[in-house]
Parts: C-alpha cells; structure tokens; sequence
C-alpha cells in the first residue's frame, strides 16, 4: 500500500530522520513523501488546485516560521488551511512544546489524528503511531495524554476564558487591559481570577503568584 506523506518542519534533519524511521513501517506500507521547509512552501503545497495531491497524512510541526502574507504563524494556521483544502487528510501534529494549555488547545481547535511531543516519544513509537493513524485510529504521546487527562478533570475551573487569562498574564499583559483581547468585563476577569486561584489553591497572591503556579504544573 502507497501512503502520501506531506512532512512541514523547519528541521530537515528531523524530516530525514521521520522518513528513514517510517520506512521501517510495520504494515509494509511504501511511503511517498513530500517535504515543506516553512510555512510558505507549505502554504503553496495545500493550496496547489492545479495540481493537488491527496495526502493521506500530513505531519505538521506545530512551531514553524511564520508567512505574514497569508497570515501563516504557526503550524496550528496551517492545520486549519489543511482542514479547508484537504480535508480527507490525517493530521498528525509534532511539538516540542509541553505545556498543557497548548497541547489541549491543539487537541480541541485542530482535532488531529495524532498528537506527538517530539521529546516524549522513540523511533519505534513513530512507527507505532503512523500505523495506528493509518488503520483509522487516533495517537496520542504519553505527556499529551497526561496533559488532557489534567485539563479535562479540571475543565470546570480552567474553561477557555480561564486559559486565556492565564495565557496573557503570562504575556506581561495587565488585569486591566485583558478586555482589550477577551469579550469580557473586568469585573467578570476578576471573578475569573478568583476562580483560578481557588483551583491553583493561592490563599492570597498576585498576578505573579498565578503565572509562577501555572508553570510550575505545566500548564503554561
């Protein structure tokens, strides 16, 4: 069986190596790969009606330099481009970011057949991964499962708009300009602020306090 393998990584070296690693695939599958090195020649590779190919996976790194024309920042843009013009696609997204808030947006925003962090897993789990996408099922690495396991029995308290507020505070935004980015009051932010540090268990702290807590589990 031929599988049509898109691979976007701004590492070559890495793209070389996932290409010798899954050649060595379980399921005898012969692997044709195409290579993107940047988010532009990605961007043109999705986008190509002239001549599209049906990728039957895409391993798509989630961190990628960025192409401001378009407005491609990110592997989580392409992701959604990919969803627009390729959508019989498996997306398997690769990382080398752990944190929680991002691994769990990325698992909800992009819903890709697979979700690796690039720290987390062996030659042998890519395999194991790739052939577990291709026969319709969905993979997650250890850490990422670890990290929705977290945010899942925690939805209650860290719902999107607690992420958020997190997120910016740890951006050196200000509590009173955070509803200059959330369609929220800031008497509604301070709520919500009391909400985080009931759960992050901070008697009495400030917007430090959360963002030192917050790293220190992961979440950011």
């Amino acid at each position: 069986m031929d599988v049509k393998i898109l691979m976007i990584d701004d590492h070559p070296s890495q793209i070389e190596g996932y290409k010798t690693i899954l050649s060595y695939n379980n399921s005898g599958s012969i692997i044709q790969t195409t290579t993107a090195f940047n988010c532009k020649k990605a961007y043109d590779i999705i986008t190509n009606m002239l001549n599209p190919i049906n990728f039957d996976i895409i391993f798509l790194d989630w961190s990628m330099p960025a192409y401001e024309e378009k407005g491609i920042k990110s592997g989580e843009d392409l992701a959604i481009l990919i969803k627009k013009h390729l959508p019989d696609a498996k997306i398997v997204m690769l990382t080398s970011h752990s944190e929680s808030f991002l691994i769990y947006n990325i698992a909800k925003k992009i819903q890709p057949s697979g979700i690796l962090v690039k720290s987390d897993f062996t030659a042998q789990e890519l395999i194991n991964a790739f052939d577990f996408i291709v026969s319709g099922g969905i993979y997650y690495s250890q850490t990422v499962k670890q990290s929705l396991k977290d945010l899942i029995s925690s939805e209650n308290y860290l719902d999107n708009s607690n992420r958020e507020i997190i997120t910016l505070l740890s951006q050196g935004i200000k509590t009173k300009s955070i509803p200059d980015y959330l369609n929220l009051s800031q008497s509604a932010i301070e709520k919500r602020k009391m909400q985080i540090k009931d759960y992050l268990c901070i008697q009495k702290g400030n917007d430090e306090d959360i963002i030192k807590e917050a790293k220190k589990r992961g979440f950011i």
